[in-house]
Order: C-alpha cells, then structure tokens, then sequence
C-alpha cells in the first residue's frame, strides 16, 4: 500500500510499505478515508522527537471504514464508519477505568523509553515515534487498529465524513482542555493557539458556559476562523498581549488559560524566542515554553492553566515562582479521547460543534509532501490539510 514516510528531519516521501495484518484477536484493520495534518505532527517532522526511525509511517487523526476484525472484536464488525481515538488504550487497566485513557498502562509496547524520560510510560499513539510505541500511522490506505473496540467509534448519519475526522483528536483534546480546566459559567477564558485543538478548546469552553473566551495568535487565517467560536482575538504580532488581557479583565487576569501551542512556539521580540530557539536547535534544549510562561504569568491568582499543547521533555526559565506565589493549578495531559468523542459525535450530529471549516485543504495522500508544506509554512491560507487515500 502507499503511505507518508518519514525519512529524516522535514524529509517526507510517499513510500510503498506492507499491508498492515491482524497480529492478536482484539485488533481491526480500517481502510482510511480521511486522515489530517496536525501541529503535534510538527514535532516529529522537524526531527524534535528522537525516537523516530527512517520509513515510519505519520499521522494520527483519521477516520475510515472497518475492513476486517480480529476474533475477540465484539462491538464493532466489517463495514462499519468509524473515527479512531489518536491514542491507544486498553479498557481495562486502573487508568482506563478511572477515564485516564492516554495513561493507559497496556497501549505503549515501548514503556522503557519513556519511562527513562518521564517516569512513567503513557499509551501509545498512532504514527508518534518509538517512544509512544511505534505504531504506524494514519497517512496510509489502511491501518491496523490495535484494542478495536475501545478505540474505534461508530459515527452517527448524520455526520459527514470531514465532520467526523477532528472527533478522532483535535475535537476530544479541545474538550479535556477546557473541561480538566475547570472553566465554570461566568469565567474569562483565554486559549494560546489559534489552530484547530485552540479553536475547539475555545468553543468548548463558550459550550460549558464560559462568558468570554480570548483566542491569541499570529497566523491571520486561524485568527479570522477563531471569531466565530471567541469573543475576542488577540494578534500578538500587532498587539501587547498582557495590557489587553488585563484590559478585558478589570486587571484580574482570564479564570482559566488553555496553552495550545506546545514545544514550537513562536514570537516576534521578547528575546526569550532567540534563546529558546537557539537551545532548542543545538539540543541543548528540547522545548520552546513561550506561550506557557505567557499563560501563567497573565493567569489570574487562584486561577488554572491547562497545558494542551505538547511538550518532549525539558524548559527553561520556566516561572515556578509564579504558579506558587500566585496560588496556580497547572495540568496537562494527552488527550483521554475515549472518554469524550461519543459525546462529541453526538453535538456534531445535533450541529453543536462545527469542525469541516478546519479542512481548508483536502487532498489526495499522493500530496502528502506538499500538504506538509502548506501546512508547515502557513502557505495558501493552510489550517489543515487533510489526505485522502480513496483519491
């Protein structure tokens, strides 16, 4: 079958790779209909995530149709039109029981690795690297879908196709943020990233009933899709992000910020980018926190920070001070999609939670490369490409 290799940093390749085969009676094969770029997948194109090996297949947020399924499948049978959960989680372990799905202890089949670099390992994850348990990923004609019955949903009619591709993790991410936030009727909620885990994360928050949402960012195409699910935007290429967020707040400062930027965050003065950056391309760093340290030094006092973007490994110059003297509740988390996308599917089928605007470009996997490049480079007005194998 054709899919995207990864082949070194910012090297991609359409590439022909072995079918994927049942290898134990819980798993599913999806024929792949629709797969999509993401931000994370930045990490492991530029070379950030050293776990990455040359031939690995990208991507991790896909929809499909189920093809054949493994003996002990149950819930699930050929023909069915599913969303996949990005993370892959068993169903049965302490933390899929306590809904801490992308903690799950049974997903990840290479837990050395990260537990030399975390502590613990968490699940695994289609298309992310040896370190999240090498499995290939999305950007191919068919998949193999390990723990089929946890991580795979059945879409409702009522939900197209490109509907139901960012129920697989940008829409379930967007939610845990918001919700793990704590984000209560009446808050000021601020969301760092405008792209789509930000805009979901946003209009998450306006549906748990927040009083006003702020979305900050840069890239003048997510900026304008964000003023329809945000009160407010904020470029901070144009504008002092603190003084306004001071000024919508009374000087208090938003209830709950969202961080959806994650370890490539940009900037166009404070000299902390250079610093970061330089660090980070040398590897004597491995992330750039820039919206992070933003978020908690703007973040009300009592207030709570959730960190949706991803992180690999260590910061610097990172604000403790601040969280503790300002009394701060800082989480974060990869996302526990199984617990959220049925609920999901169920506010697109009612209209609730728009999502195909995102795909601003859809095109056939054979583009891959080149969607990568829009998508990287902010070209053409890219928010997201999306591929389809069928194409």
């Amino acid at each position: 079958m054709k899919a995207l290799c990864w082949n070194g940093a910012d090297q991609l390749s359409i590439e022909t790779v072995p079918d994927p085969q049942l290898l134990n009676a819980h798993d599913a094969i999806v024929k792949v209909r629709l797969s999509s770029t993401c931000g994370s997948d930045l990490h492991v194109l530029g070379g950030y995530l050293p776990t990455m090996r040359p031939g690995d297949v990208l991507g991790h947020e896909f929809m499909g149709e189920v093809v054949e399924v493994g003996s002990a499948v149950t819930r699930r049978r050929v023909g069915d039109r599913v969303v996949v959960c990005s993370f892959i989680s068993c169903g049965h372990c302490w933390y899929c029981r306590n809904q801490l799905f992308s903690l799950c202890d049974n997903g990840n089949p290479n837990p050395a690795l990260p537990e030399s670099l975390w502590g613990h390992a968490p699940a695994g994850c289609y298309g992310y690297s040896h370190a999240l348990g090498g499995f290939a990923g999305s950007h191919a004609e068919f998949i193999r879908v390990p723990y089929a019955d946890q991580g795979m949903f059945p879409i409702p009619d009522e939900v197209d196709d490109l509907t139901a591709l960012f129920a697989s993790d940008a829409a379930p991410s967007g939610w845990m943020g918001a919700e793990l936030g704590g984000v209560q009727p009446g808050d000021v909620v601020a969301v760092w990233g405008a792209g789509a885990v930000g805009q979901l994360a946003a209009r998450a928050a306006e549906l748990l009933g927040a009083a006003e949402v702020i979305v900050i960012d840069g890239v003048p195409e997510r900026l304008e899709q964000a003023r329809q699910v945000s009160t407010h935007v904020i470029d901070f290429r144009t504008s002092d992000v603190s003084a306004e967020l001071n000024e919508r707040t009374g000087g208090r400062g938003p209830d709950v910020c969202i961080e959806a930027v994650g370890m490539v965050a940009a900037s166009p003065s404070p000299p902390l980018y250079g610093y970061d950056q330089f660090k980070q391309q040398r590897r004597l760093g491995t992330d750039r926190p820039l919206a992070l340290r933003e978020a908690v030094f703007n973040c009300r006092k009592g207030g709570s920070i959730f960190v949706l973007g991803v992180f690999g490994g260590v910061v610097d110059k990172f604000p403790l001070g601040a969280i503790m003297n300002k009394g701060l509740t800082l989480r974060g988390a990869q996302q526990h999609g199984q617990r959220y996308i049925p609920m999901l599917l169920e506010r697109m089928a009612r209209g609730e939670l728009q999502t195909r605007h995102l795909a601003t470009h859809v095109m056939p996997l054979t583009k891959a490369p080149h969607g990568y490049d829009l998508f990287k480079n902010h070209k053409d007005g890219c928010v997201r490409a999306v591929f389809e194998p069928g194409r």
